[in-house]
């Protein structure tokens, strides 16, 4: 989805009903005690029609399900394994969410409305299907963040605080709950096909595949790729090709997801579903998110070859419908398409014209090694050297020749940039919990959006567009 979102009607378009028998439950809301307004997104809900909702309508639909006109009447829980930290879990699916509506955008694009916290389903087994509203704020904040570094990422559309007092034992409890609501093209993971391929369930799988090539489509594979006019071969180089590009987006920004289970990785190559993110307080690829991850398997370092196996999981599900060799080489374009859209990301960020591979790598070995040395965070050298400023020594001499973007947002005037490390999430969220106090999250949130638009629109691969 591009950076600013085009305003456009309200255009409902349910298409997932046709796979909704074997793809999903129908399930129905929690009946929430309260539901006050927290946070409604008006910049995305513009592009689906939906900005000119007063407040009591919005909570109505996003707080109490009240189905949207023309669309779901009933939310879907949607069907899907997953390995879980490299174990294969067959008992998943969407427990503490579903899928609320689908709508076209003005450029004709499939978006899908999905909760977070919105009660129990089939698939919740132990989990009370709610979700903090500490989670929620921190959803909002990786997602802002993501989209103003130029990262492909669902958007946070709507939190709503419910009224419930939920026990975790990650965080002091009772604890205040929320239910979220996020925009994002789909929700098909690969941990949607491993399902099928795990049942065998071949017809289901084809009608899958057509349906995401219809609905998220890409550009064809290489005219060299073997059997590139198979449906599932064409589907399985637009994931590599997502997500080659979704793992250099996480590290140009510094970010570490956290979860990367191949039931939390969507076909679309859309980040989502954020736990316990972090983003970088040195460049350190040893850094991880999750206090339960000990042998670092999703370290920022790591998550380029998490990305990748993941790819391969897809690619062992789609054999249910291709034979192995032309899903062999979509995976092996991963490396490469990884390697350009680190140059092609890297550059955007420092803000000058790319001049090449042999360059560019050098340009970027050299800052990863400035960082090191200096111990500080990706968005600080950034910032500092916007379209090669400041630069000296080895620095200066590897962007010899390059050409500046431009840099007259009065962003790149700031003394320091816009950084979101885990202590300063916590002292946004301590003015909430300790005095309600949500002015302090609106100030962030209008600064993070400042720093998106100075950036500018992240650069697309060559043959892609941003309506793909």
């Amino acid at each position: 989805m591009p950076r600013e979102p085009q305003a456009s009607p309200y255009r409902p378009d349910p298409v997932i009903r046709s796979l909704a028998l074997w793809l999903g439950d129908e399930v129905a809301a929690a009946d929430f005690p309260k539901t006050t307004l927290r946070f409604r997104n008006d910049r995305w809900a513009a592009a689906v029609g939906l900005n000119d909702l007063d407040d009591t309508r919005w909570t109505q639909h996003f707080g109490r399900f009240v189905p949207l006109p023309d669309n779901l009447s009933q939310p879907l829980a949607l069907r899907y394994h997953g390995h879980q930290f490299r174990v294969y879990n067959p008992e998943i699916g969407d427990g503490r969410g579903f899928l609320f509506a689908q709508l076209r955008d003005g450029a004709g694009r499939l978006l899908d409305l999905g909760t977070k916290g919105s009660g129990q389903t089939p698939w919740s087994r132990a989990g009370d299907g709610r979700l903090t509203l500490k989670g929620a704020v921190r959803e909002i904040l990786a997602t802002e963040m993501l989209e103003a570094l130029g990262a492909n990422t669902s958007k946070t559309f709507s939190v709503i605080e419910t009224g419930e007092q939920l026990q975790r034992g990650d965080e002091p409890s009772p604890t205040r709950s929320a239910v979220m609501v996020r925009l994002n093209h789909g929700h098909i993971r690969i941990g949607t096909f491993q399902r099928l391929a795990a049942l065998e369930e071949r017809d289901h799988m084809t009608q899958l595949v057509d349906y995401c090539l219809a609905n998220f489509p890409g550009p064809m594979p290489p005219e060299d790729a073997p059997g590139r006019t198979e449906p599932a071969v064409q589907l399985m180089h637009h994931v590599v090709e997502r997500m080659a590009d979704m793992a250099a987006s996480y590290m140009v920004a510094g970010f570490v997801h956290g979860v990367l289970n191949t039931d939390n990785m969507n076909v679309t190559g859309e980040s989502f579903d954020y736990g316990p993110w972090r983003f970088l307080p040195r460049w350190d690829t040893a850094h991880t998110a999750a206090y339960f991850d000990h042998q670092g398997l999703y370290a920022f370092g790591r998550q380029p070859e998490t990305m990748h196996w993941n790819c391969g999981q897809m690619a062992i599900a789609l054999r249910t419908l291709a034979d192995a060799p032309p899903l062999i080489a979509a995976m092996e374009r991963f490396g490469p398409l990884y390697e350009a859209a680190m140059e092609r990301r890297w550059l955007w960020r420092l803000g000058v014209e790319p001049k090449g591979r042999e360059k560019d790598r050098t340009v970027i070995g050299v800052m990863e090694r400035l960082m090191i040395e200096e111990g500080c965070t990706p968005d600080t050298l950034f910032h500092r050297h916007r379209g090669g400023r400041d630069a000296d020594s080895a620095l200066a001499e590897a962007l010899e020749g390059y050409t500046a973007t431009d840099a007259s947002h009065e962003y790149w005037s700031d003394p320091a940039p816009v950084t979101m490390t885990i202590d300063e999430m916590e002292a946004l969220w301590a003015p909430i919990a300790e005095q309600d106090n949500w002015q302090v999250l609106e100030t962030a949130i209008a600064t993070i959006r400042r720093m998106g638009a100075a950036h500018g629109e992240a650069p697309v691969a060559a043959g892609h567009s941003v309506t793909d």
